[in-house]
């Protein structure tokens, strides 16, 4: 469901014409594949790689969510009318895109019959909402001192940065 959803994503983003259209899809894909990631990273990747003998597969997929991770972080820093936004995001879409054929055409079948799909799924379900509702959050300005703390970086953020030293 979230390949097709992010894959969909892609898809508005290829026939979106105005900047403002552009950078609510792309913020929608960049949450969906961060949450993702976390939940193959953190669940499925340690569940297919006990039942596989080719941890290449494994490494190989972890390498592409890196590289994924990369260009996330780049489009979280620009604007849709950046140079280079567009471009970048399309490279993130097709790097997605190839990691998505893997894991259907090759991981899934592979680990099928093998893993508790169904226990697996229920865990997955279960981080998943709990990830969603810390990045939803964060990008209210709920449950997240992210937001909160930007907007004071005078002596509040000295007293920080003493109190880490202290503890160091």
């Amino acid at each position: 469901e979230d390949h097709r959803k992010v894959k969909e994503l892609f898809r508005q983003f290829e026939e979106a014409e105005d900047d403002s259209t552009k950078k609510e899809i792309a913020q929608t894909a960049i949450k969906e594949l961060k949450v993702h990631t976390a939940l193959e990273e953190e669940l499925f990747y340690p569940a297919v790689r006990r039942e596989i003998d080719e941890e290449e597969k494994i490494d190989e997929a972890l390498e592409e969510h890196h590289v994924a991770k990369l260009l996330i972080a780049e489009l979280s820093r620009m604007k849709p009318s950046d140079e280079h936004f567009d471009a970048k995001f399309k490279v993130l879409a097709e790097s997605v895109k190839h990691h998505i054929e893997e894991e259907e055409g090759e991981m899934l079948p592979e680990v099928e019959g093998e893993i508790d799909a169904d226990g697996l799924g229920k865990q997955m379900a279960e981080r998943k909402q709990k990830l969603e509702g810390r990045m939803n959050g964060m990008s209210t300005g709920r449950g997240g001192a992210r937001k909160s703390t930007r907007g004071r970086r005078g002596s509040s953020s000295k007293r920080r940065r003493g109190a880490k030293m202290k503890r160091r």
